[in-house]
């Protein structure tokens, strides 16, 4: 029971602490609900029949680069290799000595008969450079469907099938997807791969289960019409936004049309973070969502079922109630997240790399709570400024 003397101070905290630990509890409900959805829309997706290939458009893939990420040679080629009629490939770098220029060369050594462009864009026109190569990439895309995914990411031959079959529907304005992340070694890479698994895949599933659907893009997969890209203004509003694929997956919410969560997962390989750059990471993300989110990110107070219960376990000086709550709520955060890694994204490394769980757990509140306490954000070797969701450069 709860304590029957709920003036006392103590008996306050303690209190504070069950409510805390029963809106976590609260949220994984949520989460399988999310998740349960997922699964039977996916399910019903792939039993459908398969597009004939007449009625597959062709797609400009556009692909902004900034140095070498962990396996580009593997994530170039998988995209090369789609079982898909007709497509394009479209890489651009701001500096002419980018060491992926390489990269893409050999590339189109290997694969001669696929249209493979690079484009070096010599302007800076805002301060998200990654926005400002898509500017300069666009007039060089050939086909009305256009789809932007980040450099680091390897798909499954089926990708583009999966990715552009929604767009099929008028109502649809752009299809996103969800990914996994692939580690390296290092604790910092284990824990940042663990989060995507069991934090951000159920978050972004009890979202769209809430909203009845997304209203945000994934910078995993942005498919897209270049019609209702122009509807928005194109890539240019997006210049000196730090969320780019958020942003543009809610204007183009805003215009009316949906924003479709594809069957197929891909998958990201993470650098070999080091803890220091792994809370970086963390804080990049936890400010940008801030920025994005706000009433979102408050909420994710609610989210932290273990501290809550480990909190509530010590409030409560070991009471039985404490006990059962702690058991409950570390089941329910295990078959969440494991569900969410094992079944939806198909992450085999979650086997490995779930006793790290609580670790993880004990983290991502004192990351929550620095993400309130500047607007400093470290993102690709550059410091920013974060304001409102835009960036400004600190240093050079």
């Amino acid at each position: 029971m709860l304590p029957t003397s709920p003036l006392t101070p103590r008996a306050l905290f303690e209190a504070a602490a069950a409510i805390g630990t029963a809106g976590s509890l609260f949220f994984y409900f949520l989460s399988a609900l999310g998740l349960a959805s997922f699964l039977n829309d996916r399910r019903k997706k792939l039993n459908e029949p398969p597009l004939p290939e007449s009625n597959l458009p062709p797609v400009s893939i556009l692909k902004p680069l900034k140095g070498v990420d962990p396996e580009i040679w593997e994530s170039f080629c998988s995209h090369c290799e789609q079982d898909y009629p007709q497509f394009q490939l479209i890489f651009g770098v701001s500096d002419p000595a980018d060491p992926a220029i390489e990269v893409v060369r050999k590339l189109q050594s290997k694969y001669p008969n696929l249209p493979i462009e690079l484009i070096v864009c010599d302007r800076v026109l805002g301060a998200n450079i990654k926005v400002s190569n898509l500017v300069q990439m666009l007039p060089a895309a050939r086909h009305e469907i256009l789809l932007v995914n980040d450099s680091d990411i390897r798909v499954p031959p089926g990708y583009l099938r999966e990715a552009i079959a929604p767009l099929g529907d008028a109502s649809a304005g752009m299809v996103t997807c969800l990914y996994r992340g692939a580690a390296a070694p290092t604790l910092g890479s284990r824990l940042e791969a663990l989060g995507i698994g069991t934090d951000f895949v159920p978050g972004v599933l009890s979202a769209r289960f809430l909203e009845k659907g997304l209203h945000f893009g994934l910078g995993s997969t942005l498919a897209f019409r270049r019609s209702d890209l122009e509807a928005i203004g194109g890539f240019e509003p997006l210049l000196d936004y730090l969320a780019d694929d958020y942003e543009l997956g809610r204007r183009i919410a805003a215009t009316g049309k949906k924003v479709e969560l594809s069957a197929a997962t891909v998958t990201t390989f993470l650098p070999a973070y080091t803890l220091r750059q792994f809370f970086q990471h963390q804080l990049r993300w936890s400010r940008t969502i801030r920025d994005a989110r706000r009433w979102g990110y408050a909420g994710l107070l609610f989210t932290f079922g273990l501290p809550w219960a480990l909190v509530t376990l010590l409030a409560a000086r070991g009471a039985a109630w404490a006990w059962g709550l702690f058991a409950l709520t570390f089941a329910a955060r295990l078959a969440v997240g494991f569900v969410a890694a094992a079944v939806v994204l198909h992450d085999r490394q979650i086997f490995r790399n779930i006793v790290l769980l609580p670790l993880r757990d004990m983290v991502a509140p004192l990351v929550w709570a620095a993400g309130f306490m500047g607007n400093r954000i470290h993102w690709r070797g550059e410091v920013f400024g974060l304001k409102d969701g835009r960036l400004s450069r600190i240093s050079p």
